[in-house]
């Protein structure tokens, strides 16, 4: 009865452990499905139907190796990726990575408010009242909170997206062909279907990412005997994004697809589905890309500001007051208002702006790949907790590949 009661009192003990835990794996793979995200996933499903599912099975093993090569840096060494960078490579170097990853990501924060207004507008409300509303209440969160109420947020926002399970639901999908497009898919090697295949790769890893997750372990102060408890994070993290992505490419397979609807962006798909799947099934999906634009609006630009503090020396964090971080709280709200008032302006160019960010990040990514490799393998910094050889192949191997995708996409990008 005591041995019962013990080992009960342990399982208890480490499910709250894992809970206290979680929240950095799963908001950082959720930040993957942003707005960026939803159009690129929704425009492959309407336009390859389901042949292109099976790239999530790459896109999920890539973000699952980045991220447990970032978790682990940030718990054993204790400092953020942008810290290690400056240390190991300059601040010349610093400066100009940095510079690039600051314009790209207020392009891409841009791009997320653009989904705000996308979304909002399905539901008849102006952005000119649905984005500064938005932009606000974010710059709330941030400011005003604390970083365990925001994380809090963050993951009710990550368990939102599912929405798109239901709207896949909706569009009565044909789960054979499903299946024997991810068995024995149907894979060409035309120009247009590999730049759609770089697209669904490469929209799962962004360079500001992995700054974001290594600040937010080092937030939540884990230790490396909680690196099982990280682990598991993260794999959840990463099958919610595959799994998000998933019904995404399914809602807009099995409705817009079939009745050869052409879509340019995920507002598209959701006012395309109205005739077809139902209203309702609409209104999720318009539902879910406000959640994941919102979430992202408020992720891009903290994790911008996290880095760049960080590479320059600055204090930062959720849980400093404004004047214990001055630098990171300006530097936030900056992004914030840029990003609003350029999704305000009559003829802003988003489409540009939104091809301009992801050329930046593909030119930045393998960069910042190659640091993180680097530095997980410094013993210096990692002692005994650098990289096994197998995964210095998987990271290598990822390293190579997404090169070549960041190549391919900079060149498909200009073309």
């Amino acid at each position: 009865m005591t041995i019962k009661k013990v080992t009960n009192s342990k399982f208890i003990k480490s499910i709250g452990l894992f809970l206290a835990i979680l929240g950095p794996g799963i908001i950082t793979g959720s930040v993957d499905n942003d707005a960026g995200g939803i159009t690129t996933y929704s425009v492959a499903g309407a336009m390859y139907g389901y042949n292109l599912i099976w790239t999530l099975i790459p896109s999920f093993l890539v973000l699952l190796v980045v991220q447990e090569m970032n978790a682990r840096m940030g718990i054993v060494s204790g400092k953020g990726l942008a810290t290690l960078i400056r240390e190991n490579a300059g601040v010349k170097i610093t400066f100009f990575i940095f510079l690039g990853l600051l314009l790209a990501d207020i392009g891409n924060t841009t791009t997320e408010f653009a989904g705000v207004a996308g979304s909002l507008e399905v539901f008849g409300v102006s952005k000119y009242i649905s984005v500064p509303l938005v932009g606000f209440i974010v710059w709330i969160l941030v400011v005003k909170g604390t970083y365990t109420v925001a994380e809090r947020i963050f993951l009710i926002f990550s368990v939102s997206l599912l929405t798109y399970v239901v709207s896949a639901v909706l569009g009565h999908p044909q789960w054979a062909e499903i299946g024997h497009a991810i068995v024995k898919p149907d894979i060409k090697a035309d120009g247009a279907t590999i730049t759609m295949v770089l697209g669904l790769v490469g929209t799962t890893i962004a360079p500001w990412m992995q700054f974001y997750m290594q600040s937010s372990v080092i937030e939540k102060k884990l230790k490396i005997s909680q690196y099982n408890y990280v682990l598991a994070d993260i794999i959840i993290g990463c099958i919610g994004t595959v799994v998000v992505a998933f019904f995404i490419i399914v809602a807009c397979a099995s409705t817009l697809h079939g009745n050869h609807i052409v879509i340019n962006e995920a507002k598209d798909a959701a006012l395309a589905l109205k005739p077809l799947a139902g209203a309702f099934a609409s209104q999720l999906f318009a539902f879910g890309l406000f959640i994941a634009s919102i979430f992202s609006a408020t992720i891009l630009p903290l994790a911008t500001a996290f880095y760049v503090c960080e590479a320059f020396g600055f204090d930062a964090g959720i849980s400093k007051k404004w004047g214990e971080a001055q630098e990171f709280y300006t530097l936030y709200t900056a992004i914030i208002i840029i990003s609003v008032a350029i999704i305000l302006l009559p003829n802003a160019p988003l489409i540009s702006i939104s091809i301009w960010s992801q050329v930046i990040n593909a030119i930045l990514l393998p960069v910042v790949l190659i640091c993180m490799i680097l530095l997980v393998n410094n013993k210096k910094i990692m002692g005994k907790h650098v990289n096994k050889p197998i995964i210095n192949i998987i990271g290598w191997a990822t390293v190579v590949i997404l090169v070549g995708l960041s190549l391919m996409l900079l060149v498909s990008s200009f073309i």
